[in-house]
């Protein structure tokens, strides 16, 4: 800021008294003092605020004037609180020396002088930040790797200002991982996944326990009109609250974030292509060789990158196959979604595209994938599917060589096909469900599984209903007990008779026999398809 400002409208009410023609003095700091002799402390650039309690006479005057100014401090404000009026010899002290000089009146603190230059020392620098932000983004494009980290290094040091770039899953693209714990990135992409299905006007706010954040999307590209696959923003504070130049900061840093995912998405083009034909060769059966010679491909682009050797089917031990489908999502979300989900920094994971539906492939480097794992990493995604949204990934066992694959992709569509048969907008299965009667059950058309189900359950629970019974409770406690008496009613919390009379009510409403196997057997699977 320059010294006018201070006599600008919004400013304190400061008066000037002398060296009008020095206002275009840039001030860079403020420093409150009364000793008779601060140049020591001065560095340049500073607005020098006193009580004049130095004063005893006006060669006093001439002395502290003339030792600020060889400081380089560019103004002064007097205070006139403590000793009244400026008097006339430090007015005509300034005058000599150029001094811009001010009076601040007894009413105004200068704690409030010292806030206003701060924030506006600091919009100051945050335009020249944005600027160089702006002219940085071109580098970003063009370079690539470290270029975001090196923009956020830049912000943390020389404003204060944490901010990271982050997946819709919460993983972290660039900034200071170790300051926002795992949770508090969950919250944040639910927050904004959240308000970006409502379309709420960015940016959006989350408030958690370690404070405010401000969440700006990276404009949409037209490869996938969703939230669900772009990054965003988080900034620590509420941008809201920011000066004019300090949000032009914001949005600034948020375009440079939209420009390097499209440079990172321009480079995956080719992983692209290699992923089509390696989905192409295995649903045509393809000589496993063939298979292997695009697998290799894939691993010496990723070594590449990684500055390492490529690594093939045998060396890495295995492969995975994973087969994805999106309901009531734009085509291309679901492979834009796994790409930044499973890319990792190591980029390994080959994600073929297919209509709403994706296939991956990738090296079981860490043994087998856990459907759990897969479950939780695409749990924040909820928060961004509409009524209608949905996604449901089957993963299948590790293949140890390229032949393989061909019957992994088949085990993960069978694995997905039984995450669809469940509730929830997000449902995974692993291979370990394959020898499961779940499987069974997902290959049945669904009208004869809800005739099955109204069959065993339909009496028992409108009987709940009407009576406030427990019946259907006490079936599933008694099935899991294997049909224990004894187990089933402390389990309950009932006495044995009691349990007796339940189970014999049950019996009578359906005409099963629950001492028989197949009865219960059946009870079972109409308890599952509930």
């Amino acid at each position: 800021m320059r010294v006018r400002d201070l006599l600008a409208p919004g400013a304190p009410r400061l008066r000037l008294l002398a060296a009008e023609d020095e206002l275009d003095r840039q001030v860079s700091g403020v420093m409150t003092t009364d000793l008779h002799d601060p140049g020591r402390y001065l560095h340049g650039g500073e607005l020098v605020l006193t009580g004049m309690l130095w004063r005893t006479g006006p060669a006093d005057s001439e002395r502290f004037v003339r030792t600020i100014v060889a400081g380089g401090a560019v103004a002064l404000a007097a205070g006139e609180a403590e000793v009244g009026p400026v008097p006339e010899d430090l007015v005509e002290a300034c005058r000599r020396h150029r001094m811009p000089l001010l009076a601040v009146p007894d009413d105004i603190a200068f704690g409030t002088v010292t806030e206003f230059i701060g924030r506006q020392v600091s919009a100051d620098r945050a335009a020249d930040l944005a600027a160089l932000v702006d002219r940085h983004r071109l580098l970003v494009s063009a370079a690539g790797g470290g270029g975001l980290d090196a923009v956020l290094d830049l912000l943390g040091g020389d404003l204060d200002l944490d901010c990271w770039v982050l997946t819709p899953t919460g993983a972290v693209i660039a900034g200071p991982a170790d300051r926002l714990p795992a949770e508090d990135r969950d919250q944040l992409v639910r927050a904004h996944l959240g308000a970006q299905r409502q379309r709420r006007r960015p940016p959006h706010r989350a408030r958690l326990a370690g404070g405010s954040y401000s969440l700006l999307p990276a404009p949409v590209t037209a490869e996938h009109e969703t939230p669900l696959a772009d990054w965003v923003l988080a900034v620590a504070g509420d941008v809201t609250e920011w000066t004019t130049k300090r949000q032009q900061l914001a949005e600034n840093l948020a375009r440079l974030v939209a420009a390097e995912r499209h440079r990172r998405d321009e480079g995956r083009r080719l992983r692209r292509r290699l992923a089509d034909e390696v989905l192409a060769l295995l649903q045509r059966d393809a000589d496993p060789a063939e298979i292997s010679r695009t697998l290799y491909a894939s691993s010496a682009m990723a070594a590449r990158y990684e500055s390492a050797e490529p690594k093939t089917q045998a060396q890495d031990g295995s492969w995975l196959v994973l087969s994805a489908e999106g309901a009531g999502l734009p085509e291309g979300v679901v492979r834009a979604v796994l790409e930044e989900a499973l890319g990792g920094t190591t980029d390994r994971a080959l994600v073929a595209g297919a209509g709403s539906g994706a296939v991956v492939v990738l090296p079981a480097l860490d043994g087998p994938v856990p459907a759990d794992t897969l479950r939780e990493l695409l749990a924040p995604l909820e928060a961004g599917l509409g009524s209608e949204g949905r996604i449901t990934l089957g993963v299948s066992a590790p293949a140890s060589e390229a032949g393989g694959l061909r019957g992994a992709l088949e085990e993960a569509r069978h694995a997905r096909r039984i995450a669809a048969a469940r509730v929830g907008r997000v449902c995974v299965a692993g291979p370990e469900e394959l020898a499961s009667h779940v499987l069974l059950l997902a290959a049945v058309p669904d009208e004869v599984r809800r005739a099955f189900r109204s069959r065993l359950l339909d009496k028992v629970i409108a009987y709940d209903m009407e009576h406030q019974a427990d019946l259907v409770r006490t079936l599933e406690a008694f099935l899991r007990s294997d049909g224990s008496w004894t187990r089933c009613a402390a389990q309950l919390h009932v006495h044995v008779n009691t349990l007796r009379y339940r189970i014999g009510r049950i019996e009578e409403l359906t005409g099963r026999d629950l001492s028989r196997l197949e009865d219960r057997v059946d009870f079972y699977l109409a308890l599952e398809l509930a």
